[in-house]
């Protein structure tokens, strides 16, 4: 305060702290920061030790018999062909499970002609698992006097002795062709097997004996007779599930269905009056297409041929008498000709709402 003044009462002067900054070094402060982050060396040591303990103890599972191989547990196979897969693995039992070569393992189980793919799992300690999609035997390709056991892939699964499976429909090859246990079949099967194949997933009523192939049409033959056309390989399951449903409305001179045309199948009946002579002109009407029929008896009625064995070749048609038959459709209309017992009025509602029903929506 200024001499000579005075002071006011109750006012004092304040006096304010002092702040001083110290400034730190930028260099020190990295070097603090990153001090922080890294490990320690006892950290790394511990890291060390521990990595090192893991290789050993996986050498040692690896090397030595602490995990081996005492059990082929196989999955999703029939017993005789549980017992080959084993048969196959049984170099493999006592040898670690981390020491197995699942790749060659694989190899040499799908060489098995029955196994269609398969997969394992490492089920420690001691035992190795294997999950087995077998083959789906479809048919039996027949040369001659020789059979062979074909799945729905093309794979040729066994030799049969004749009459083997004889639930399974026979497709008949003509001679010098040859077949080799493992292998796949030659891509001019492929239709009829795709013909055959879903017959077990559609759950179809009635028994097929053989397929035939001609000019990229095919035909299945049952065991009563009756032919089921499919015309192409398109919409395989589609036609059968058609002719499934239609094979119960039709009358028992029926000869053969077609459902080349699933939503207008055909059925075809044998006129009971033979023809008696050569035909000196062409058919007219729906009458016109004829089929090989059976032999017709002197008093003019068909009789009933024997149904064939599973193993009998398929019937050459030849020049005989044959008797003509009607065709009507199944899905609608009139029938074609009188004589013919088949009521397409009766079976177009039944046959639609079958087929629906089997199809869904």
């Amino acid at each position: 305060m200024a001499s000579g003044e005075r002071a006011q009462p109750g006012s004092r002067r304040r006096s304010r702290p002092a702040s001083v900054v110290v400034p730190f070094p930028q260099a020190h402060a990295g070097r603090f920061a990153h001090s922080r982050l890294l490990p320690s060396g006892r950290a790394i040591v511990v890291a060390f030790a521990l990595v090192v303990a893991a290789a050993a103890a996986y050498l040692i599972a690896r090397e030595t018999s602490v995990f081996a191989v005492r059990t082929v547990a196989v999955r999703g196979a029939p017993p005789a062909l549980a017992r080959q897969v084993q048969a196959t693995l049984r170099g493999d039992l006592g040898t670690s499970l981390l020491r197995v070569d699942l790749g060659a393992a694989q190899t040499a189980v799908t060489a098995l002609p029955t196994v269609a793919a398969v997969s394992f799992d490492r089920a420690f300690p001691h035992t190795l698992r294997v999950t087995i999609v077998p083959e789906r035997p479809v048919a039996v390709v027949r040369v001659g006097a020789d059979s062979w056991l074909v799945s729905a892939r093309g794979r040729v699964m066994a030799t049969l002795r004749h009459g083997a499976w004889p639930w399974l429909p026979r497709i008949w090859v003509g001679r010098g062709e040859t077949f080799v246990v493992g292998a796949l079949v030659n891509a001019d099967l492929g239709p009829a097997l795709q013909a055959v194949s879903p017959l077990g997933a559609v759950r179809f009523p009635a028994r097929v004996t053989s397929v035939r192939t001609t000019g990229g049409e095919l035909t299945l033959m049952l065991r009563d007779g009756i032919e089921i056309r499919l015309g192409d390989a398109r919409d395989v399951p589609l036609k059968l599930v058609v002719a499934a449903n239609v094979l119960p409305l039709v009358t028992s001179d029926t000869r053969y269905i077609d459902v080349s045309v699933p939503g207008r199948p055909v059925s075809g009946s044998q006129i009971a009056a033979p023809t008696t002579g050569p035909t000196t002109g062409p058919a007219t009407g729906p009458a016109a297409e004829s089929t090989t029929a059976s032999a017709v008896t002197p008093s003019g009625a068909a009789s009933d041929s024997s149904p064939a064995t599973a193993d009998s070749a398929p019937a050459s048609s030849g020049s005989g008498t044959s008797a003509p038959t009607v065709t009507s459709s199944v899905t609608g209309g009139a029938p074609a000709t009188t004589g013919s017992r088949t009521t397409p009025q009766t079976l177009n509602s039944q046959v639609e709402g079958k087929v629906k029903t089997s199809t869904g929506p």
